[in-house]
């Protein structure tokens, strides 16, 4: 199998709630031009929660980078913002990062300079290219009786002179017969 080149994307914004929902379509948008659609809905979630911390945590109008990488294996997403604080998980239930780690096969904080990054990563395998073709459906059931005996084919002859002959012996026999009969 052979892996797609390095895939990717980087975006820098502000925190605010109405980014979210655009965030979300344009890392959709991004995903699928990858042709990875069955990952859409939990790197859309957990980027869109990262992206709410960024928004509760630090402030409205916080700014941050998003970025996408997929390199034929591992898809990672991850938000840097300025905040100084790294996140804790607290409890395996609820919001935050826990639901970024049921999201993910793995996660991790990472201080910076400037701030923080939080990141997380999904194992993806290459979509399919070839088209899936149809296969003969298995008998549930065998077949107790064989398929029928086919008769050897007879071989045909051509019946027209047989024909002639018996027309000529009828017309020859009734004298009232007309010349009228033809054979086509």
């Amino acid at each position: 199998m052979t892996l797609p080149s390095d895939r990717h994307y980087t975006v820098e914004l502000h925190a605010s709630a109405e980014r979210v929902p655009q965030i979300r379509r344009i890392l959709a948008a991004h995903l699928r031009y990858w042709d990875l659609e069955l990952h859409i809905p939990p790197v859309c979630r957990g980027v869109a929660e990262l992206l709410t911390n960024v928004h509760r945590h630090i402030g409205p109008d916080a700014p941050c980078v998003v970025e996408l990488r997929w390199t034929g294996r591992h898809l990672t997403a991850s938000v840097a913002d300025q905040g100084p604080r790294l996140p804790k998980l607290l409890s395996a239930g609820g919001g935050g990062l826990s639901r970024v780690a049921a999201l993910s096969d793995s996660w991790g904080t990472c201080g910076t300079p400037d701030g923080k990054v939080i990141w997380f990563t999904r194992r993806v395998e290459a979509a399919r290219k070839t088209p899936l073709t149809s296969r003969t459906p298995l008998r549930s059931v065998p077949d107790a009786k064989g398929q029928p005996a086919v008769p050897p084919p007879v071989p045909v002859e051509p019946l027209v002179e047989p024909v002639r002959e018996a027309v000529a012996e009828t017309a020859a026999e009734t004298p009232a017969a007309s010349s009228e009969v033809s054979l086509v």
